[in-house]
């Protein structure tokens, strides 16, 4: 199939989902929202993947193509196509079913463990068992209705969603890898603070990579092989 995926800012790139996709044998194609790009018509997209970026999802006055996209989201997902969001593409997803995104209690920037969330223990996917990935968020969104909650921790309580067999959301980044992790750092660091309770340091965030890139890349290949099927 043809992996479709929305791009907000040029350092959040698809990270370790392009070797998903080129090890299942699919293509991609790409909507750069930040280049004026516009996105296809839903009847063109096959599986959809909404990657994340530094705007609010409630910035439609300066960032006018929210408001198609947030249309097209939704019209992919009531079409039954798979799609799979991150950070503020699972916000994106929530937004477009009419839920509230707004700012979370305390910045989520670094490595950090998530919960399984009992929701999701009758569920036809659910995360398994604890898992450290990285987070870089300041805001949060309640669940789309109907969805079920896949993952928490203690600062954000909706981690990650299941809506209906073909959608999933997630706020952290299952996709980070080596680069990944520079792009933020270079482009979406700045004015953060490790003395904040859960912003870690550059050096710290490195080295979550080493310790848990491998980790994160199976479980998400597990989220986009059950999405894919």
């Amino acid at each position: 199939m043809n992996v479709h995926w929305f791009q907000h800012v040029s350092f959040e790139g698809l990270g370790a989902i392009h070797s998903w996709i080129e090890s299942r044998g699919h293509t991609e194609t790409c909507t750069r929202f930040f280049g004026g790009e516009s996105a296809p018509h839903p009847d063109e997209i096959d599986f959809l993947v909404i990657m994340g970026g530094p705007m609010s999802v409630n910035d439609e006055s300066s960032y006018p193509w929210l408001i198609e996209e947030k249309k097209v989201v939704r019209a992919v997902i009531e079409a039954g196509k798979p799609v799979f969001g991150v950070c503020l593409g699972a916000q994106v997803i929530a937004s477009a079913f009419g839920e509230k995104v707004y700012a979370g209690p305390e910045l989520e920037v670094g490595w950090f463990p998530v919960q399984p969330s009992a929701d999701s223990s009758d569920s036809s996917f659910s995360i398994g068992e604890e898992i450290t990935v990285l987070h870089w968020h300041g805001e949060t969104f309640d669940l789309p209705r109907g969805s079920v909650r896949l993952a928490s921790t203690s600062v954000c309580r909706n981690q990650a969603f299941l809506l209906g067999e073909r959608v999933i959301g997630t706020q952290f980044h299952f996709e980070a890898d080596a680069a990944t992790v520079e792009g933020f750092l270079r482009d979406s660091y700045e004015g953060l603070s490790a003395a904040d309770s859960f912003v870690q340091t550059p050096e710290e965030i490195r080295e979550g990579e080493k310790l848990h890139g491998a980790a994160i890349q199976a479980q998400l290949f597990r989220v986009l092989d059950f999405l894919a099927r």
